[in-house]
């Protein structure tokens, strides 16, 4: 392979894919494009590019029936431009079930073996893997990898990863996995000791979780066996009492209603009746009540996980608040951390409402961060680890 490699990283979901493509030069990370396919499945998809010291462009066109196509169109445009192609291409995938706890070389067996455990992800692996399949057929001669969310939290104790339900159950893979590993990898990486000893790092978006770090490593979590526990999240339930569905089931819904109900209808938009998009809730919360209340009950259960996450912490050093919502809503921000000062967090209200990188007050025992988060560039150096041989302290910089 060359000595400065070109990989191409994938984040596909059941509606859109978020791509990059990067170059490895001395050491170097130099993002070459990057760009998302939208919309698909909708009756016109959109398709954002951003090329190495040009504008971002976006391009609407024709309905993108497919994963598969949505990647097709992705892969058209970068040779369109004339980018080189890529040497490896880097995938993500939301779960490696018990057997994959580090990135893999996908190979025939290997993909065979993770369609078995798609149905623990159902709104992401079969998009996952499709991705993969079709570009292996673009690009048959080309490693691909598999990176996988649930491998960060490979060490989590026992206390935490064991679910209480009979040892049949656990033996047969149900038990916390946890996910969002590549976020928090990168924030890990991107900030080191300046974590603290103690640290929580909130990745909130249309999906949300969050996870407990001491030494950087996490100890908890708050996604459990599938992406749909934990936090209120846009569409998905987040915790619900078990017994919600046995009465459901009890009623006469099957399980595709069930599916339909804590997959798609609930979370933000099953609370507000409208949208799970928490810009515009925050647009209607002064006219709208169930805007007003969706809001409310996703900082409060937010908060609730602090809570829960520094008593397994015995304190708290830092937050990191990142994702869409962590990142860009400096009001969601401002409402999780009211009436948290008994942990050490005070915000600075006009550092918080810039986005700063840092939004606690200087005298705060707890320091509060915003991070742009980047799964992609996870993804690149993980590839780059298994199949170039770099470490962390080949990579010297970042473009």
């Amino acid at each position: 392979m060359s000595s400065e490699p070109v990989v191409l990283c994938l984040n596909s979901g059941s509606s859109s894919l978020k791509f990059a493509l990067f170059r490895l030069a001395s050491g170097r990370e130099t993002r070459l494009a990057a760009g998302s396919v939208e919309g698909i499945g909708l009756a016109q998809g959109r398709l954002h590019l951003h090329l190495q010291d040009r504008e971002p462009t976006v391009r609407a066109g024709a309905r993108i029936a497919s994963p598969a196509e949505a990647l097709a169109r992705a892969l058209d445009i970068l040779a369109s431009e004339r980018l080189p192609l890529p040497q490896a291409v880097g995938h993500r995938l939301v779960h490696g079930g018990d057997a994959y706890t580090a990135p893999v070389c996908v190979d025939d067996a290997t993909l065979a073996s993770l369609w078995k455990v798609a149905s623990f992800a159902p709104l992401h692996m079969p998009a996952e893997l499709r991705a993969i399949e079709a570009t292996r057929t673009r690009f048959p001669d080309l490693p691909q990898v598999a990176c996988f969310d649930t491998a960060f939290h490979r060490g989590l104790p026992e206390r935490a990863r064991r679910l209480p339900l009979p040892s049949a159950c656990h033996e047969q893979g149900i038990r916390r996995y946890g996910f969002h590993g590549l976020s928090y990898e990168y924030i890990v990486e991107t900030l080191g000791s300046e974590l603290g000893r103690r640290s929580i790092l909130a990745h909130l978006g249309s999906g949300s979780s969050m996870v407990a770090l001491v030494d950087q490593k996490p100890i908890d979590t708050t996604m459990s066996f599938t992406p749909t526990g934990g936090l209120m999240m846009g569409t998905r339930t987040g915790d619900l009492d078990p017994g919600v569905l046995l009465h459901l089931l009890q009623a006469g819904h099957g399980l595709a209603d069930l599916e339909r109900i804590i997959h798609h209808d609930s979370g933000l938009l099953g609370v507000s009746g409208s949208t799970s998009d928490m810009k515009t809730l925050l647009e209607r919360r002064l006219q709208d009540e169930r805007a007003a209340l969706a809001i409310e009950m996703f900082c409060y259960r937010v908060k609730m996980a602090v809570g829960a996450l520094a008593a397994s912490l015995g304190g708290l050093d830092t937050l990191v608040f990142t994702g869409g919502i962590g990142q860009h809503a400096a009001p969601i921000r401002a409402e999780i951390c009211q009436g948290l000062e008994f942990l050490g967090i005070e915000l600075e209200a006009s550092h918080n409402d810039a986005a700063r990188d840092v939004i606690s007050r200087v005298e705060s025992p707890c320091t509060v961060r915003v991070v742009a988060t980047d799964e992609e560039r996870t993804i690149l150096r993980q590839v780059g680890r298994l199949l170039f041989r770099l470490s962390s302290r080949d990579v010297k910089g970042q473009g």
